[in-house]
């Protein structure tokens, strides 16, 4: 039974656009997921009935694209619980795209963006073209090119999901074909916006016509955790050579996620947005994107309830 069936508070429309947005972060989306749930507790309603639209990238993709098909966080937690470390654990790049596609048969299985319940966004990149692809549900959010548009470009949303969790060069990268017949290169949507919230507000203020006073923006990162020791010892030789990449790719998305909220705050920051990111110092919170001890990744679950309640009086305005 779906967790979000037992949530059964409605709300009347006010007005007002309320927009959610996921960063990509790997496994670290276990601390999104203990955010969501304390934001989803406050409403009493599935998420996809409060927010107009939904954006995601990379892990905050799988996040998105599963609250905007109508399902609960604990069904979603449950889900990442069973499938996210086997991804992260796999060893090669071939093994990690396996285990991911595994898990987008698995949870999407046929689903596709006309089954949305509400406003999405997922974000991946070209390969070749070197920009964002954003699988999208609804025309009204189109930005011209609307006598084209299909949802999600006729793809899937295991498809789309796949392409915008691709963090190359660790997991392959993803070709969807669309309804246009072309055949597409995509990677994870993170080297473009692993903090997708200028996106979504691009999308509210420019084809949906909301006035900035009428926009709330909910902004959900993955935490900033200390970097991961490496224990050579640990790490078989044919990879070795590749783990100071990993460090690379985890700083890349870092400040790809900090450089595109300072953006957000410079082009939208009369826009009313809670930003949830919380920094650890800890040695013992060290962490990274491919994160796959359970007891670990369990207590990034707990630290997104608690950043939740750092900023539950402004969610409660927002959102109530």
């Amino acid at each position: 039974m779906n967790a979000a069936a037992n949530l059964s508070t409605s709300y009347q429309p006010d007005g007002i656009c309320r927009v959610l947005s996921l960063d990509g972060g790997g496994a670290k989306g276990f601390y999104t997921l203990g955010v969501l749930k304390e934001i989803e507790g406050l409403l009493g309603c599935p998420l996809h009935k409060r927010f107009d639209l939904i954006f995601g990238t990379s892990t905050g993709s799988i996040i998105a694209a599963l609250l905007a098909l109508g399902r609960g966080v604990d069904e979603i937690q449950a889900l990442y619980t069973e499938h996210v470390p086997r991804v992260t654990g796999a060893i090669l790049p071939g093994a990690k795209s396996a285990a991911l596609r595994e898990l987008a048969q698995e949870v999407f299985a046929d689903s596709r963006f006309e089954d949305m319940k509400t406003g999405i966004g997922i974000v991946a990149t070209r390969w070749v073209s070197e920009t964002p692809m954003i699988f999208k549900n609804d025309r009204v959010q189109a930005h011209g090119r609307t006598g084209t548009f299909v949802p999600g470009f006729g793809c899937s949303v295991g498809d789309a999901v796949e392409a915008s969790c691709a963090a190359y060069p660790y997991l392959k990268r993803k070709v969807v074909h669309t309804a246009q017949g072309h055949d597409v290169e995509l990677i994870d949507g993170g080297y473009c916006a692993n903090n997708p919230a200028l996106y979504a507000l691009a999308d509210a203020v420019g084809p949906l016509a909301h006035a900035p006073a009428d926009i709330r923006l909910v902004s959900i990162g993955v935490g900033m955790y200390p970097q991961k020791g490496l224990r050579m010892r640990d790490i078989p030789s044919r990879i070795i050579k590749m783990t100071p990449g990993v460090r690379l790719l985890q700083k890349t998305l870092e400040i790809n996620t900090q450089s595109m909220e300072s953006l957000r705050y410079a082009l939208f920051k009369h826009i009313p947005t809670v930003r949830i990111n919380k920094t650890y110092s800890e040695p013992a919170m060290a962490t990274d994107l491919f994160e796959h001890d359970l007891k670990k990744l369990n207590v990034l679950l707990q630290r997104g309830s608690e950043s939740f309640g750092e900023h539950e009086a402004n969610l409660r305005a927002f959102l109530l």
